[in-house]
């Protein structure tokens, strides 16, 4: 059974933020970090996307802009990143293709675009991965479960070589690790896998 995070409310400069408690092996509390609470609402919006998003969906869909979607039932990884931070305003679809449209060199340029395409390239690790560094997102990356906070950006590298992201929730497994809600093949999952390949990328955007 996973061990959810025991909360406690704090004051942080005014705002109302969290403390995380998570259990040790002897089930003694232990203080993690503040959290705020428009992390912890990114958190609780990616794990409502398990049992929704049910398919692996890579192909190209032309979307409205901005706020444009895909169904629900389907998508790739980084929609369950862009769908969570759509639930405090965060529109990833418009901020990436914003910075694209003025800084289109600072991007990968892995697929021989010439301009920004609206319907795909918010939709891609490499570009979120370059606009969460290019706008002060970054954490260190590390091997310490304490690092990751529920509503925290993972990205890795998978063994063959290609890029995943995902979503660091609010419960931990037996041994402490955060649980991830990402999509890799089966829908939105909640699994024991950040530290199952190499992490490229941590973020954290509030």
């Amino acid at each position: 059974m996973h061990k959810a995070f025991i909360v406690a409310i704090i004051l942080v400069g005014g705002l109302a933020s969290q403390t995380l408690f998570s259990p040790t092996v002897e089930g003694v509390p232990v203080v993690v970090s503040p959290v705020s609470a428009a992390n912890l609402a990114v958190a609780s919006s990616a794990k409502q996307q398990v049992g929704k998003t049910l398919f692996y969906d890579p192909a190209y869909s032309r979307i409205s802009y901005p706020g444009g979607d895909v169904p629900l039932e389907r998508g790739v990884c980084a929609d369950v990143v862009i769908r969570a931070l759509r639930s405090q305003q965060v529109d990833l679809q418009q901020l990436v293709h914003d910075d694209m449209k003025a800084h289109f060199s600072a991007y990968p340029q892995k697929w021989k675009l010439t301009r920004p395409d609206t319907n795909i390239d918010h939709r891609r690790v490499f570009n979120l991965e370059t606009w969460f560094a290019r706008h002060h997102k970054s954490q260190p990356v590390s091997d310490s479960q304490a690092d990751y906070l529920p509503g925290d950006i993972v990205s890795w590298r998978l063994d063959n070589g290609l890029a995943h992201i995902g979503i660091v929730a609010d419960e931990r497994a037996r041994d402490g690790t955060p649980l991830v809600v990402h999509n890799i093949g089966s829908g939105a999952q909640l699994e024991n896998v950040l530290f199952s390949w190499r992490i490229a990328g941590h973020y954290r955007y509030f």
